[in-house]
């Protein structure tokens, strides 16, 4: 079965800096893209924020299989119409990849429920990143730690909650550390924050960082069928009950009524 990845990038550091057109010409989304497609077993497409609906319409979203999401000056601009739309896919079943900036970003925020708040320090230090989980299948195939060489530091604490699994830990040239690789679920949905992927560095071209990123879609990926009932809250007639009972008191509800949410 080949993995449907959608890409989306926020496309606005690339058409304002050139620093990060140098790096990445054809838009950060396609390097990543491009990374994704090393292996055979996954398809990857891209959408960008200026697309119709942010690229993210219901048919899209509907065949998408894990969506990776990069953003960092546009956060605001993301209607949020569209974060509900993504948030129903997750719980659905949708994987959801979040990376770098995208600790900020209203999808995250959404899911977490937290602030996703860190420190940061933006002068190019060197970053490595130590594999506390190795037999975690986002570490498959990876050395017990590899490093940038220039990358945005990141620090704790980091307002999220206690993640399911913590793969990845960073220390930094300037003595911080960081959980750089988390796990979450929610709903149906599989859930993975990646920290590398500051803008003005090629962190998008490093060849580890690309096997962590197809690992990624290959375990956040659930083959099962969406649970497109996962928002339903049914009014269960008494006659219905797996055990027969007889009805006493008062309610506030007609039967087959909807309750209040």
């Amino acid at each position: 079965m080949t993995i449907k990845a959608l890409v989306w990038g926020e496309n606005v550091h690339e058409q304002k800096s050139e620093i990060v057109a140098g790096l990445y010409p054809n838009g950060m989304h396609a390097q990543i893209a491009s990374l994704l497609e090393m292996d055979s077993g996954i398809t990857a497409s891209t959408a960008v924020l200026q697309d119709p609906e942010h690229g993210l319409t219901k048919d899209v979203l509907a065949q998408t299989d894990v969506l990776i999401w990069w953003g960092h000056a546009a956060h605001g601009d993301v209607q949020d119409e569209i974060v509900e739309r993504v948030a129903q896919r997750v719980w659905e079943g949708m994987g959801l990849i979040l990376l770098h900036s995208a600790h900020f970003s209203k999808i995250f925020k959404r899911l977490m429920g937290t602030p996703c708040a860190l420190k940061w320090r933006e002068a190019g230090e060197r970053e490595r990143i130590w594999v506390v989980n190795p037999r975690h299948p986002i570490a498959e195939g990876l050395p017990e730690h590899f490093i940038l060489e220039n990358e945005e530091m990141y620090g704790e604490p980091f307002s999220v909650p206690e993640p399911l699994e913590t793969v990845f830990i960073s220390w930094f040239q300037g003595g911080e550390v960081f959980r750089s690789g988390i796990t979450y679920r929610r709903g149906a949905g599989n859930i993975f924050y990646f920290r590398p992927g500051h803008e003005t560095y090629p962190t998008y071209h490093d060849a580890t960082v690309g096997k962590v990123l197809r690992n990624a879609v290959k375990w956040a990926h659930n083959p099962q069928p969406a649970l497109t009932t996962i928002n339903d809250a049914p009014n269960v007639p008494v006659e219905k009950a797996p055990e027969a009972i007889k009805e006493r008191g008062p309610k506030l509800h007609k039967p087959g009524e909807e309750g209040y949410r």
